[in-house]
């Protein structure tokens, strides 16, 4: 079987890569070994999808080389993919932070790419596997469970190793591999925290208690969304944003009281009302639960006001404004949104996403070491790479 372009993976890079080339003229195939198209897509933002920013720029990617993501970014932007959306008639609202999203449903932008793939007659191959891939004097050649395929411009959309359930292999690691191309070294992005067995103990029983804070790792920025509790550990925003660059055994601040000085308060509400107790205190700017949690937690002296010590009134402050946690780990692959590392982009053209070594070869997408914050970057970085590749494929 003969066709122009083969796209491994049938996510997002792969589906807009995929109609982007067949809109040039070229015979396009789309494998993949799941049984139905754009699976993460379907599940993503609570199954609205987050599809883009209003604010995309390429601070909000991390990659070895920072440079790198600037001209796909550059060469299809956040406004071209929502004029796309806007010209399929699909309703979409702005959340916080200028993330995007479905009114619907997240199938509408799956029906939208399959159609544009329709439009220029690409041929989509579901439940088919890879087995081999090979390169000749004409191409690519595949050995597949639906037969062999032999291509000129081979497409690598495999995406990354989170969500297992939903498919995600190591597939495209390989096939980058087996060409010479390094891989820099994977792990859980966007993921949850899990605590360390002392602070399990005291906030396992709080789970589902949200609020919003500022969390930053060490050699991050700083986040302010909401973080959430859970028997595990912690969740929401700015915990899964901080998550992307914090290393193993690393410790995070996490500032309880992002829009208040502790210090300031409670010295204000030490003068005015001296016989009202800490946790008293602390329920006015947290659930009633989660201040007596943190009293228990820190060890602190539930005493009036007005009788706290030095050391309690310096400890107070300093914990909600900046309290250093070590979490005992993160969920993994298992939950996480995203993965870190991939193939180096140093042996792509950033112009193009086409391998430098190898012509005819390209990557897109999470497989690559390109990775974006919470809120629609991932999504757009599919949408850039994928109509890039699509252009040059």
């Amino acid at each position: 079987m003969q066709t122009d372009v083969v796209v491994i993976g049938a996510g997002a890079a792969g589906l807009m890569c995929a109609a982007t080339a067949a809109a040039r003229g070229r015979r396009v195939m789309v494998l993949d070994h799941a049984k139905q198209a754009g699976k993460k897509i379907l599940i993503s933002g609570g199954g609205r999808c987050n599809f883009t920013n209003l604010y995309v720029e390429p601070a909000n990617y991390l990659c070895a080389n920072p440079h790198f993501p600037k001209s796909a970014l550059a060469q299809y932007t956040q406004w071209d993919f929502i004029d796309m959306v806007v010209r399929h008639g699909i309703p979409y609202h702005e959340r916080d932070h200028g993330q995007l999203f479905c009114d619907d449903s997240a199938k509408d932008i799956v029906a939208m790419l399959l159609k544009e793939c329709d439009r220029g007659q690409v041929q989509l191959r579901l439940r088919t596997s890879i087995e081999s891939v090979s390169q000749g004097a004409e191409g690519f050649s595949l050995a597949t469970s639906a037969g062999r395929i032999h291509c000129e411009s081979l497409v690598v959309a495999t995406g990354g190793l989170s969500m297992p359930k939903l498919g995600a292999t190591p597939l495209g690691y390989q096939i980058a591999e087996q060409f010479g191309l390094k891989v820099r070294p994977t792990r859980a992005g966007l993921v949850p925290f899990t605590l360390q067995p002392q602070e399990k103990a005291h906030f396992e029983p709080l789970s589902g208690i949200s609020l919003t804070t500022s969390v930053v790792a060490d050699r991050g920025p700083s986040f302010t969304e909401q973080m959430l509790i859970t028997h595990r550990g912690l969740s929401g925003p700015s915990v899964l944003q901080a998550s992307n660059y914090r290393d193993s055994g690393e410790a995070v601040t996490i500032d309880l009281l992002p829009a208040t000085d502790a210090a300031e308060s409670l010295a204000k509400a030490r003068q005015a009302s001296p016989k009202r107790t800490l946790q008293t205190w602390l329920a006015e700017h947290f659930p009633a639960r989660l201040a007596e949690a943190l009293i228990a937690y820190h060890g602190w002296n539930n005493a009036p006001l007005g009788q706290l010590n030095k050391a309690t009134l310096e400890a107070v402050p300093a914990q909600l404004n900046a309290w250093r946690l070590k979490p005992a780990g993160d969920e993994g692959y298992r939950t996480a949104e995203v993965t870190l590392g991939g193939v180096d982009t140093d042996a792509l053209s950033s112009k193009t996403m086409a391998c430098k070594s190898v012509p005819g070869l390209f990557f897109i997408g999470e497989v690559m070491d390109v990775t974006g914050w919470l809120g629609g970057f991932n999504f757009q970085w599919a949408w850039s790479s994928g109509y890039v590749a699509g252009q040059h494929a």
